[in-house]
C-alpha cells in the first residue's frame, strides 16, 4: 500500500510547475496523490510569456476536498500540500478545510505575490494567506522573495541573512521552515536554510547553471510533502527534497518559452 498525499494548488498548463509538478513529484517518490486545483495559470506567448489567471470558485475548490478526503480516510490521507491560492475567497474555503480535519503535515509553499493580479489585489492575498493559513502550516517553504516578505528582512543577500529569515518565520509560524535561497544568493553553491526551532542545517549544492528553473520551489516542496508522508523526519525530508531538485534541475527541459523547466522524471526519489 503507497502512502497518500495531496495537494491543494493551481494547476500551470506547460506541465513545469504547481499542480502538474506536484502529482509528478509525488509519483517518483511512490506517493499516491490527488489534486485540488484552485486556479488555471497558462503562459501567454503573446504577451511576453505574462501569466493569465483565471481562479476556481471556491465552491468547487471545497467540493474537490470534500471528495479527497471522504475516499481516503485520516488513516491514510494525513499530508497535505498547499501551492498557490489565487485569491482571498479561495484562501478562505482551504483555511477552513484546513480546520475540519487533523493533519499529521500541512507543508505550506507560500505563493504570495499572485502573478496575473493587479497590486491591490495581490496584497490581499498575501495578508490573507499570512493571517489564515500560515498558522496552520506544520512546514513552510518560502522562495526568496517569500523569505523576505514573511521574515520582515528588508534584503536577503548571503547565507547569514538567510539563515536570520529562516530563523524569523519560524517565529512567527511555529512550522519547520526551508527556506530557500537557490541561485539568488551570492557564491558557487545553492543553497536552503533548513531551521525548526532546534536544528538548523544549511543544504549545500553546487549551482546548477546561474538562472532560475521554472518548477523548482514547487517541486521541493512536494518532495518534503512527499518525504513526509512515507515518515521522513522534517530534517530528512527536506535533505531528500533538495538532492531531488538538483537532479531535477541538472535534467532541466529546454522549450520555446523563455525559461527552463525542472524535470521530476530525472531519479526516482
Amino acid at each position: 500500500m503507497p502512502s497518500f498525499a495531496y495537494t491543494i494548488a493551481g494547476s500551470e498548463a506547460t506541465g513545469g510547475a504547481g499542480a502538474q509538478a506536484d502529482l509528478k513529484t509525488f509519483q517518483q517518490f511512490g506517493v499516491f496523490g490527488a489534486i485540488a486545483l484552485t486556479c488555471i495559470v497558462s503562459f501567454d506567448p503573446k504577451n511576453n510569456w505574462g501569466h493569465r489567471f483565471v481562479p476556481v470558485d471556491p465552491q468547487v475548490i471545497s467540493d474537490q476536498i470534500e471528495a479527497i478526503t471522504s475516499a481516503y480516510g485520516p488513516d491514510q490521507l494525513q499530508t497535505v500540500k498547499i501551492g498557490m491560492l489565487g485569491v482571498p475567497a479561495s484562501i478562505e474555503r482551504v483555511a477552513q478545510a484546513l480546520s475540519e480535519r487533523e493533519y499529521q503535515n500541512v507543508v505550506l509553499d507560500p505563493v504570495l505575490i499572485c502573478k496575473g493580479q493587479e497590486p491591490g489585489a495581490a496584497l490581499d492575498t498575501d495578508q490573507a494567506l499570512i493571517t489564515q493559513v500560515l498558522p496552520k502550516a506544520t512546514f513552510v517553504t518560502p522562495n526568496h522573495f517569500e523569505s523576505e516578505r514573511l521574515s520582515g528582512l528588508e534584503h536577503i543577500g548571503n547565507e547569514t541573512d538567510l539563515i536570520e529569515a529562516a530563523k524569523r518565520i519560524h517565529d512567527r509560524s511555529g512550522a519547520a521552515v526551508l527556506a530557500k535561497g537557490g541561485v539568488r544568493l551570492e557564491g558557487p553553491d545553492a543553497i536552503d536554510v533548513f531551521y525548526d526551532g532546534t536544528t538548523l542545517e544549511v543544504l549545500r549544492e553546487p549551482k546548477v547553471g546561474e538562472h532560475v528553473v521554472a518548477g523548482a520551489g514547487c517541486t521541493l516542496a512536494a518532495a518534503v510533502t512527499a518525504a513526509l508522508a512515507q515518515g521522513d523526519t522534517p530534517l530528512e525530508a527536506a535533505r531528500r527534497a533538495k538532492r531531488f531538485v538538483t537532479d531535477g534541475i541538472k535534467a532541466r527541459v529546454t522549450s520555446q518559452a523563455p525559461f527552463d523547466v525542472i524535470w521530476q522524471g530525472a531519479v526516482q526519489a
